[in-house]
Protein backbone atom coordinates (compact mmCIF):
# COMPACT_ATOMS: atom_id res chain seq x y z
CA UNK A 1 0.00 0.00 0.00
CA UNK A 2 1.92 3.16 -1.08
CA UNK A 3 1.97 6.15 1.23
CA UNK A 4 -1.09 8.76 0.81
CA UNK A 5 0.00 12.71 0.95
CA UNK A 6 -0.81 12.97 4.84
CA UNK A 7 1.14 10.32 5.74
CA UNK A 8 4.74 11.10 3.85
CA UNK A 9 5.56 13.68 6.24
CA UNK A 10 5.29 11.81 9.16
CA UNK A 11 7.27 8.91 7.48
CA UNK A 12 10.15 11.62 6.80
CA UNK A 13 10.67 12.52 9.78
CA UNK A 14 11.10 8.78 11.04
CA UNK A 15 14.05 8.22 8.23
CA UNK A 16 15.47 11.78 9.48
CA UNK A 17 15.69 10.30 12.91
CA UNK A 18 17.42 7.38 11.79
CA UNK A 19 19.22 9.79 9.58
CA UNK A 20 20.61 11.45 12.75
CA UNK A 21 21.97 7.91 13.75
CA UNK A 22 23.44 6.85 10.62
CA UNK A 23 26.79 7.08 11.80
CA UNK A 24 29.43 5.14 14.04
CA UNK A 25 30.81 8.81 15.68
CA UNK A 26 27.27 10.12 16.41
CA UNK A 27 25.86 7.10 17.90
CA UNK A 28 29.19 7.33 20.29
CA UNK A 29 28.53 10.55 21.09
CA UNK A 30 24.96 9.62 21.95
CA UNK A 31 26.18 6.82 24.19
CA UNK A 32 28.81 9.05 25.82
CA UNK A 33 25.70 11.53 26.83
CA UNK A 34 23.42 8.44 28.01
CA UNK A 35 26.33 8.40 30.77
CA UNK A 36 26.27 11.57 32.30
CA UNK A 37 23.54 14.36 32.21
CA UNK A 38 25.33 16.40 29.48
CA UNK A 39 29.08 17.04 28.46
CA UNK A 40 30.97 19.52 27.21
CA UNK A 41 32.40 19.59 23.70
CA UNK A 42 35.83 19.80 25.09
CA UNK A 43 35.14 16.54 27.08
CA UNK A 44 33.21 14.68 24.10
CA UNK A 45 36.33 15.63 21.72
CA UNK A 46 38.46 13.89 23.97
CA UNK A 47 36.33 10.74 24.56
CA UNK A 48 36.16 10.53 20.73
CA UNK A 49 39.33 11.59 19.29
CA UNK A 50 37.57 13.63 16.46
CA UNK A 51 38.91 17.11 15.26
CA UNK A 52 37.13 20.16 16.44
CA UNK A 53 35.82 20.79 12.96
CA UNK A 54 34.57 17.08 12.75
CA UNK A 55 32.66 17.04 16.08
CA UNK A 56 31.35 20.19 15.52
CA UNK A 57 30.23 18.31 12.42
CA UNK A 58 28.23 15.50 13.75
CA UNK A 59 26.76 17.43 16.58
CA UNK A 60 25.15 19.95 14.28
CA UNK A 61 23.59 16.81 12.49
CA UNK A 62 22.18 15.32 15.80
CA UNK A 63 21.30 18.93 17.18
CA UNK A 64 19.55 19.34 13.30
CA UNK A 65 17.21 15.74 13.91
CA UNK A 66 16.49 17.07 17.32
CA UNK A 67 18.63 14.04 19.28
CA UNK A 68 20.67 16.37 21.51
CA UNK A 69 20.29 19.92 22.71
CA UNK A 70 22.97 22.38 23.29
CA UNK A 71 23.86 24.93 25.69
CA UNK A 72 26.51 27.68 25.44
CA UNK A 73 27.59 28.99 29.44
CA UNK A 74 30.81 31.41 28.05
CA UNK A 75 33.17 29.91 26.45
CA UNK A 76 31.68 26.49 26.63
CA UNK A 77 28.75 24.52 24.85
CA UNK A 78 27.03 21.34 26.62
CA UNK A 79 25.27 18.72 25.19
CA UNK A 80 22.86 16.41 26.25
CA UNK A 81 20.30 14.12 25.48
CA UNK A 82 17.39 16.24 23.96
CA UNK A 83 14.88 13.19 25.56
CA UNK A 84 16.22 10.24 27.63
CA UNK A 85 13.89 7.79 25.55
CA UNK A 86 17.20 8.13 23.44
CA UNK A 87 18.84 5.95 25.80
CA UNK A 88 16.44 3.39 25.44
CA UNK A 89 17.01 3.62 21.76
CA UNK A 90 20.33 2.75 21.50
CA UNK A 91 20.09 -0.09 23.87
CA UNK A 92 17.35 -2.18 22.72
CA UNK A 93 19.78 -1.19 19.26
CA UNK A 94 22.73 -2.56 21.12
CA UNK A 95 20.78 -5.88 21.97
CA UNK A 96 19.53 -6.64 18.27
CA UNK A 97 22.83 -5.60 17.22
CA UNK A 98 24.06 -8.96 19.90
CA UNK A 99 21.53 -10.89 18.49
CA UNK A 100 22.00 -10.42 15.02
CA UNK A 101 25.76 -11.41 15.45
CA UNK A 102 24.94 -14.52 17.30
CA UNK A 103 26.43 -16.33 14.78
CA UNK A 104 29.48 -14.51 13.58
CA UNK A 105 31.33 -15.32 16.45
CA UNK A 106 34.10 -13.04 16.10
CA UNK A 107 32.19 -9.73 15.50
CA UNK A 108 30.23 -11.38 18.85
CA UNK A 109 33.17 -10.90 20.73
CA UNK A 110 33.81 -7.51 19.39
CA UNK A 111 30.11 -6.13 20.09
CA UNK A 112 30.52 -7.24 23.05
CA UNK A 113 33.68 -4.93 23.85
CA UNK A 114 32.27 -2.05 22.71
CA UNK A 115 32.29 0.61 25.80
CA UNK A 116 29.30 0.13 28.30
CA UNK A 117 26.59 3.00 28.40
CA UNK A 118 24.14 3.63 31.05
CA UNK A 119 21.03 2.72 28.83
CA UNK A 120 22.66 -1.02 28.23
CA UNK A 121 20.36 -3.60 29.99
CA UNK A 122 22.41 -6.02 32.24
CA UNK A 123 22.09 -8.65 30.01
CA UNK A 124 22.76 -6.64 26.97
CA UNK A 125 26.28 -6.71 27.26
CA UNK A 126 28.12 -9.98 28.48
CA UNK A 127 25.05 -12.80 28.14
CA UNK A 128 23.96 -13.71 24.79
CA UNK A 129 20.56 -11.74 24.63
CA UNK A 130 17.60 -14.12 23.65
CA UNK A 131 19.24 -15.62 20.21
CA UNK A 132 15.95 -14.49 18.65
CA UNK A 133 14.07 -17.90 18.76
CA UNK A 134 10.89 -15.75 20.58
CA UNK A 135 11.22 -12.58 17.40
CA UNK A 136 11.58 -15.15 14.35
Amino acid sequence: MPLSQRQRPLYEVKANLFKGLAHPFRIRILELLCDAPEESVTALQEETGLEASHLSQHLSVLRRHHLVVSERRGSHVHYRLADPRIRELLAVARALLLTMLSEDTERLSEARALPEFRGTPPEGRGAQHQTGEQHR
